[in-house]
């Protein structure tokens, strides 16, 4: 076993683990802690696969801005037990079959999936400029419609969140 398998099967765990501990905390703040250390594994498999600009985006835009949001509104709403709803039990049973189905899909999947998932080699598709050479080529059109869409969609941000004159 090399070190990448190694560092592999170690993200992995952390992943789960703390993947679980965001759906078995119930503490809404400790969840989203969980959360961050979900977001920081997966940046971690992002690095392994070589693809060091998702890693860095997924830490910069998940970890960060997402998740100090979520922490916001999680502290405004100042959740109780008190406010917390009622459960209902179909609800419940619901989400047990749905997690089930869901469960037996992923077993399905590696069941027909190759054996040797981790003797792929390293490739540089995931490089920085690899996917500027890909976006500014072969994807210039949809990029550029893109980021007309954004420009359109600050200056409405402004418009709506500008205050208007006083009248006289």
């Amino acid at each position: 076993m090399n070190l990448y398998e190694v560092l592999f099967w170690l993200l992995t765990v952390v992943a789960i683990g703390s993947a679980l501990g965001v759906i078995l905390s119930r503490n809404p703040v400790s969840s989203v802690l969980f959360l961050i250390v979900t977001f920081f594994a997966v940046s971690g498999h992002y690095v392994l696969m070589n693809a060091q600009f998702l890693a860095i985006v997924n830490i910069i835009v998940y970890a960060g801005a997402i998740m100090v949001l979520f922490l916001f509104v999680i502290m405004l709403m100042n959740l109780n037990a008190d406010a917390e709803p009622q459960k209902n039990r179909l609800v419940q049973l619901a989400g047990v079959l749905s997690g089930g189905i869901l469960f037996l899909v992923v077993l399905a999947a590696l069941k027909t999936s190759s054996n040797n998932l981790l003797e792929q080699t390293a490739t540089d598709i995931g490089l920085i400029k690899n996917l500027g050479m890909t976006l500014f080529t072969k994807f210039v059109l949809p990029f550029e419609i893109s980021s007309v869409l954004f420009l359109s969609a600050m200056i409405g941000a402004v418009v709506l969140g500008k205050k208007g004159e006083p009248q006289k």
